[in-house]
């Protein structure tokens, strides 16, 4: 069964206006990345509890911290940034959820990243290692850059790991920037380890003349209909994460954009999905 939830800061910085567009739209679960022009990282304990209060008010629950946690490059000092996952371990107990989203880590410039495969296994795996201590499941994104940019190195950090507590994060529109069918080419390598999505399509650069556009879910090339509906057979009847990241304004490095009335487009075309596959 799937859920969907939404990157508010994908419609306004302000937390209420967020919650109003997507309380519009049927939905009652939020991934935090950001409010009120701040990373979830940065964001103080007072501002986490006024956070708490106004999700309780609108009825709201936490689907997953959207942490940027492994968006250093591999060379970039551990400790510190071990520090963060932390707190984003800390958050996720704080708004009761379960998933944490991270990434695998850039290469330092003008080097090959799968020349730090080893680097990126043992921070993978020490991360894994502390969800594993604080019942949390880390979600590992496909992001352009970085060691898990192609399917076959989600599936190496996947199966070396070979931890509960860290499953995949399947963006269709990722893959796409990275010229990969996103059904054809990575779901089924990936499928047995998908535990989260997040949902946005868009069109290849090779057709747009050399950058992505991304579009509402079933307008691009992302297959997001066929992945879904295969993935709703072998889920069953667990329940499933749709996160909602449209970008369909604008894309950045830490966060993306549509705008309230973007968002609404980008949410009924994924509704208009389920509908068809009956999920």
């Amino acid at each position: 069964m799937y859920i969907l939830s939404g990157f508010g800061d994908e419609i306004s910085t302000d937390l209420r206006e967020q919650l109003e567009v997507m309380k519009s739209e049927g939905i009652s679960y939020l991934e935090l990345r950001g409010v009120w022009n701040k990373n979830v990282l940065d964001l103080k304990e007072e501002e986490i509890k006024e956070i708490k209060d106004i999700l309780s008010e609108y009825g709201f629950k936490i689907s997953a911290i959207a942490s940027p946690i492994g968006k250093i490059k591999i060379t970039d000092d551990f400790s510190p940034h071990f520090e963060k996952f932390q707190y984003a371990v800390y958050l996720a107990k704080f708004f009761e959820t379960k998933y944490i989203r991270i990434f695998s880590y850039y290469p330092p410039e003008g080097k090959d990243i799968k020349n730090y495969r080893d680097e990126v296994m043992k921070r993978m795996e020490e991360k894994a290692k502390y969800a594993e201590k604080e019942k949390v499941i880390l979600v590992h994104e496909n992001e352009h850059a970085i060691y898990g940019e192609r399917p076959e190195n989600c599936l190496d950090i996947l199966k070396t790991i070979n931890s509960p507590n860290l499953r995949a994060c399947f963006d269709p529109a990722n893959f796409i920037l990275d010229g990969i069918k996103p059904y054809d080419e990575a779901y089924p390598l990936l499928k047995d380890w998908i535990e989260y999505f997040h949902i946005k399509d868009g069109i290849p650069k090779s057709k747009t003349g050399g950058k992505i556009i991304c579009v509402p879910a079933g307008e691009g090339e992302g297959q997001i209909k066929e992945v879904l509906s295969d993935f709703a057979k072998i889920s069953k009847d667990k329940e499933v994460f749709l996160t909602l990241e449209p970008h369909l304004s604008q894309a950045g490095q830490f966060t993306g954009f549509s705008g309230p009335d973007g968002f609404k487009k980008a949410s009924k075309a994924l509704k208009n999905i389920l509908q068809q596959i009956g999920g």
